[in-house]
């Protein structure tokens, strides 16, 4: 059911975002003059089209993209037999130069627009909610878990600083901005000193999957019941939000990994466990022979909570630089990708990786984030220089609004060849990339 809604999700997003880049191109070309042959979302088989005007609006099987068709262009759809044929006045080919470069940025401009709208909505709706790193180290700081240790911290540890500057969330402790950074360190205080923990530049490689992302540092904090699974055994004996779980079979729980870590390694047929609510201790037994699970997901005590809201001059403010920020963590990542700081392997992800970030259960306010931000991605790639792409497009019409000089159809034809030729096995090696991730995964921990 998790795969469905995972699929479910990124199916709508893609649809959305695509269906929005592409009216964006047609907009613009039908502003010049210029004839749409055909709009679609999706690729062929067409599942349903209708004509309006010169038109033909289509959604297709295939929702891993969209495009479309505009006269007198070479695109994907290689309609060389057309581009023999002398230019009409309303083909692309026959419009100013400075007009079909718009028209190309026409699908990036409204991703662009798309995903500040997104955030911009998002921050004004939703506002802030987040744990306070005051409250983390009020609380009595971190615990460190197996990668968060391997980068030197210890349980214990209380975070003051990143990057030399105080912070109020505790998440942006795991901001990849962070991770990505030149030099980037944490300073934690530590027995009443104050120590740097330097961030190797390729450490986001350890942090680009959740599996790694739980093993860095949780904060120490009580185990307390937050969302109770139906049909588990937690939903069978009753646990309720706020619970706190005391002891299992006899061991202490002192924090949520504590008792993650008992769980994952419990043999036992029966297992017991002793939880305080409203200042009672209750204890409860329950066979264990076909579970690996209790069931519950954690909260944080209440206290440690804090709300931001913003108004809707703040939320234009907050949304926008949100939204460009992916891209400048986009710009960085390529960067470094290409210096070989990081691997391209563990960096790229793609359909199913993507997947996966949108979660296994539906929550809008996640839907909408992990839109706004593949929205704002979406535009990146698109502007890519690659042929094939909006970027190819721009790039060749910037070079013929500069020199003076156009390139010709048989070029431009042969580029395009290369240009899906090198995307289409791009796709081949991240899909797999993605399927090997997951396989990897799966050896690793033993997971079936």
């Amino acid at each position: 059911m998790e795969g469905l809604v995972m699929t479910a999700q990124i199916i709508l997003s893609l649809s959305i975002l695509v269906g929005l880049h592409e009216m964006g191109h047609l907009l613009a070309a039908k502003a010049f003059g210029m004839r749409v042959e055909q709009f679609s979302i999706g690729f062929p088989p067409k599942i349903f089209s209708f004509k309006y005007g010169e038109t033909e609006y289509a959604l297709s099987a295939i929702p891993l993209g969209g495009f479309v068709k505009i006269s007198g262009m070479i695109d994907e759809s290689m309609d060389t037999e057309a581009m023999k044929e002398p230019p009409k006045p309303y083909e692309f080919r026959s419009k100013p130069a400075w007009q079909r470069l718009i028209v190309m940025l026409g699908g990036i401009i409204v991703n662009v627009i798309t995903g500040i709208i997104i955030f911009i909505c998002l921050t004004y709706i939703y506002g802030d909610t987040f744990i306070s790193n005051d409250a983390v180290n009020e609380h009595g700081g971190i615990v460190a878990l197996e990668v968060g240790e391997e980068l030197g911290f210890q349980t214990g540890d209380k975070i003051v600083k990143i990057n030399g500057k105080e912070f109020e969330d505790f998440s942006d402790v795991f901001n990849p901005n962070v991770f990505m950074g030149s030099g980037s360190y944490y300073t934690v205080e530590r027995n009443g000193e104050l120590v740097d923990i330097q961030i190797p530049g390729n450490f986001i490689e350890k942090m680009n999957n959740k599996e790694a992302a739980a093993k860095f540092i949780v904060p120490d904090v009580p185990a307390l019941v937050g969302e109770v699974q139906k049909g588990s055994i937690a939903d069978e004996i009753g646990l309720q939000e706020y619970d706190r779980i005391v002891e299992i079979s006899g061991v202490k729980i002192d924090n949520p990994h504590k008792m993650s870590e008992v769980v994952k390694g419990y043999k036992e047929d029966t297992i017991s466990l002793t939880i305080e609510r409203n200042g009672e201790l209750l204890s409860y037994k329950h066979d264990f022979r076909n579970d690996t699970i209790i069931g519950i997901g954690f909260t944080s005590p209440e206290d440690m909570f804090a709300k931001v809201e913003y108004g809707l001059g703040e939320s234009i403010g907050i949304g926008t630089e949100r939204a460009f920020g992916i891209v400048f963590l986009q710009i960085k990542a390529f960067g470094k990708m290409f210096s070989g700081e990081l691997s391209v392997t563990k960096s790229l992800a793609g359909p199913i990786g993507i997947a996966q970030a949108y979660g296994g259960d539906w929550q809008w306010e996640r839907f909408w984030r992990m839109t706004g931000l593949l929205s704002m991605v979406l535009a990146f790639m698109n502007l890519l220089p690659i042929p094939a792409l909006d970027g190819g497009h721009v790039m060749f019409l910037s070079y013929e609004i500069i020199s003076g000089r156009k390139p010709s159809d048989k070029f431009l034809e042969n580029a395009q060849k290369v240009g899906m030729a090198f995307l289409l096995l791009l796709m081949v090696f991240i899909i797999f990339n993605d399927i090997f991730k997951i396989e990897f995964v799966k050896n690793l921990f033993g997971m079936n």
